[in-house]
């Protein structure tokens, strides 16, 4: 099954194709434009492209005055996610991201530097250029050459960005406009307790990423105030580059999802000032796990209390 189409649908499609795995938007629900919009940080013309592929994989259907429908046919959603996997064309993007993270590569840089490091052409070189420029962690300078964007690679800045977060998450479930979205926390709940069960899906540093984006955006989302919402949008889109960490143990992971479930009990509950009170804490643990991950956190030399969070990074 061939899908012309650009990466970024392409991508898009795959991110869906795993809500859609993990049970998060299971047969026969509706997959609305604006929501999707919302939880991918993407305007609709991409996500509208992204369900047309889906439909013509087998695994969306347009049903009348209700839109796209996830249908109940997983041969079809397997050969859809077979036919979307990530093209040997990402190989240099993955590639560039370990290298910058691992200070292998140079604040500025040219393509025919990268063409020559990475063994690519210049058409393949661009497209992976422009996925990057796209998750702005790389800029193209005025002129000549491209410029990485410190915010995405040193321990301090990302020590400052989690501070922010401080300030900014537990501050939105304060919000006096604050109302819970039942379907939002619906999905985000089932995606949680996938990763709590007795066999948790087996899935890449990048999806991790998107599941533990998607938890806090639809936390944030649910305060009514748009500048909340957007300054925490910015800060995911800034975030990403970290993901390209390897790793191979996934504890931290299931004891950050229980602390997600223990949140959205309290939400739900009423109880925000304990719920502000426990992401407060739990944005502490996972921002000293990520500085560990990066190199030494100059601000904070303290050591964190929940010792499966040691193991490895939570996105």
């Amino acid at each position: 099954m061939s899908y012309p189409s650009t990466p970024l649908v392409r991508r898009i499609a795959r991110r869906i194709l795993a809500e859609i795995g993990a049970g998060t938007l299971p047969p026969g629900a509706r997959l609305k434009s604006a929501e999707l919009a919302l939880r991918h940080d993407v305007s609709r013309s991409p996500i509208e492209r992204a369900l047309q592929l889906l439909e013509a994989g087998g695994v969306a259907a347009r049903e009348p005055n209700r839109g796209f429908v996830v249908t109940g046919d997983r041969g079809a959603h397997a050969r859809t996610a077979r036919s979307l996997a990530e093209p040997e064309a990402a190989r240099p993007y993955l590639q560039i991201a370990a290298d910058r993270l691992a200070g292998r590569l140079p604040e500025f840089v040219t393509e025919t530097l990268l063409a020559e490091r990475y063994r690519v052409t210049g058409a393949m070189l661009r497209q992976n250029l422009t996925r990057m420029a796209q998750e702005r962690w790389i800029e193209r300078r005025p002129g000549y050459g491209w410029r990485f964007l410190p915010v995405l690679d040193s321990a301090e800045a990302h020590a400052a960005s989690y501070r922010f977060r401080l300030a900014i998450e537990p501050a939105a479930l304060l919000e006096p406009g604050y109302r819970v979205d039942a379907t939002a926390f619906a999905k985000v709940r089932a995606e949680q307790r996938e990763l709590v069960g007795p066999r948790p899906p087996r899935l890449t540093s990048n999806e991790w990423f998107d599941i533990g984006t998607r938890f806090h955006a639809t936390i944030v989302s649910c305060c009514g105030n748009p500048f909340f919402i957007e300054a925490s949008q910015r800060a995911n889109r800034l975030r990403r580059l970290i993901v390209y960490r390897p790793f191979g143990n996934t504890r931290a992971f299931v004891a950050a999802a229980r602390e997600h479930l223990q949140l959205l009990d309290l939400i739900e509950g009423g109880r925000r000032d304990q719920a502000a009170s426990l992401l407060r804490s739990h944005l502490e643990d996972i921002r000293q796990v990520k500085a560990d991950l990066l190199g030494s956190d100059p601000a904070s030399k303290g050591t964190h209390r929940r010792g499966e969070l040691d193991a490895v990074p939570h996105f």
